[in-house]
């Protein structure tokens, strides 16, 4: 499911949801039964790139699952390092001494091998969170804040974006469906002016 972007939050922020926006390479993970499976968005397998992420996830007691989230290489604040994460992953392999990769879960998509993208967002976040408490090592579950801790929780958590320096936030339709491919207006994401440099899109492969 993929996001729209606008440049200011809606005034109406009582039907959404609000999380930090990440800054890394999406990924659905597939795990259970002893396996885990790490795609991107292009299709590759990258449980080996990430071995540390692969085997806490394998390791869950649990059917099968399928998850969306965000791999990351955060500092102390949460702050992202794009650069440095997209460095180790073009290695392909983990090896002695790389930075800790964390993968940012913000979503579950298929629990116990039944797909549950239909139910609302809210739902399959609720049973992400008791499937990640705890979380295996290098797995963080991606909380969020709705109406009940702010009036507008999008622009609340912004204004704490913009001061912690983070790349932005995500607004989310509180009872949206998960939609596999769909650029939709459910979700959208808000960016911190600057937050992804020009010179980004140029990177050397």
């Amino acid at each position: 499911m993929l996001l729209d972007e606008r440049k200011v939050p809606p005034v109406d922020q009582s039907e959404y949801i609000a999380e930090i926006k990440y800054d890394g390479y999406r990924i659905l993970g597939e795990f259970g039964e002893r396996h885990c499976i790490l795609k991107t968005k292009n299709g590759a397998d990258c449980a080996k790139w990430f071995p540390e992420v692969a085997q806490g996830l394998a390791n869950l007691s649990c059917g099968r699952m399928v998850v969306d989230g965000e791999m990351c290489i955060l500092d102390e604040l949460g702050r992202t390092d794009f650069n440095a994460l997209h460095a180790h992953a073009r290695r392909r392999r983990w090896q002695e001494g790389d930075e800790l990769v964390t993968f940012c879960v913000f979503d579950l998509l298929v629990q116990g091998g039944q797909s549950i993208m239909d139910r609302p967002l809210v739902e399959r976040k609720a049973l992400l969170a008791a499937l990640l408490d705890p979380a295996p090592p290098n797995v963080l579950y991606a909380r969020h804040i709705d109406a009940t801790t702010a009036d507008a929780p999008i622009s609340w958590l912004y204004e704490h974006a913009l001061g912690l320096k983070l790349e932005g936030v995500v607004g989310k339709l509180a009872q949206s469906k998960y939609l596999p491919g769909v650029r939709t207006t459910d979700w959208f994401k808000l960016k911190r002016p600057g937050a992804v440099p020009p010179e980004r899109f140029h990177r050397k492969k």
